[in-house]
């Protein structure tokens, strides 16, 4: 009884860090409200060294993708599997994820120097489109399970001594026009800088970079777990650059399964 109650709450623990990293992620990215942003350290007027400001946030980075990635794979997961019980093993993920991701934050070294900075309509249209990108990624989430993907629906469910849920395929929505639509969210928010730096810039081409690579064993491990299924949906739907013109395809077939999302 201890253990069924403990889960949910392990749970709810892991969403709330989550939340609070993604909403930071918000003001970090586009210099909104928090103490520290991406451009803007907490004591101002401090020159940066910045050789040793790209270090020490290409590490930090580094150390979000390992842990993100990694963690994902399923031969780690077959491993802790023999350590956690199943229902807590989402919770995990979200939770780790979740605090280097706020140790990225607390740690990054802002490198101000402008690149582009753009005004009126410009401006306007850029911060739009930063903000559709965030609304995509979140929106993303729900279009498919959003209390699965952040392990709430797996914690919950020893309370009713349920069986975890079977994935199954399917692409609701905006997964029947991108393949990973969340990581296109995300890659429009991090570009759509009205007024990009050299510490943006930096942000964004690695976050870049590893979302590319981080893809490609995504979709190694679907193609594994759905065969010629999603063999078929990667040659109908572009995987981040939707198509302006297509014929429209049948076939897709529904399922609960995150076919864009981290895993």
């Amino acid at each position: 009884m201890f253990a069924r109650l403990l889960i949910p709450l392990y749970a709810v623990m892991s969403y709330g860090v989550f939340t609070v990293s993604f909403l930071y992620a918000l003001g970090f990215v586009g210099n909104y409200v928090v103490p520290k942003s991406i451009d803007k350290p907490v004591e101002l007027g401090s020159p940066a060294n910045v050789t040793a400001a790209i270090v020490i946030n290409l590490l930090l980075m580094t150390l979000f993708a390992v842990q993100h990635s990694v963690m994902a794979r399923p031969a780690v997961k077959r491993w802790l599997a023999k350590f956690l019980p199943a229902a807590c093993q989402r919770s995990t993920y979200v939770l780790l994820s979740s605090l280097v991701l706020l140790l990225l934050f607390w740690q990054w070294r802002p490198i101000p120097a402008p690149v582009w900075q753009t005004s009126g309509i410009a401006a306007w249209l850029l911060t739009g489109v930063h903000w559709l990108g965030w609304l995509i990624a979140f929106a993303s989430t729900h279009m498919i399970d959003h209390f699965d993907l952040f392990g709430l629906r797996q914690g919950f469910s020893v309370l009713k001594a349920a069986e975890l849920p079977n994935h199954s395929f399917k692409t609701p929505l905006l997964y029947k026009i991108v393949r990973h639509p969340i990581m296109l969210g995300f890659l429009l928010a991090f570009w759509a800088a009205p007024e990009m730096t050299a510490g943006h810039l930096l942000f964004a081409v690695a976050n870049t970079a590893y979302i590319l690579v981080a893809l490609q064993f995504e979709e190694r491990d679907l193609i594994a777990e759905f065969g010629e299924t999603y063999r078929q949906y990667r040659r109908r739907v572009p995987m981040l650059v939707p198509r302006l013109f297509t014929r429209r395809r049948t076939g897709d077939g529904p399922s609960t399964r995150a076919v864009g999302a981290p895993q």
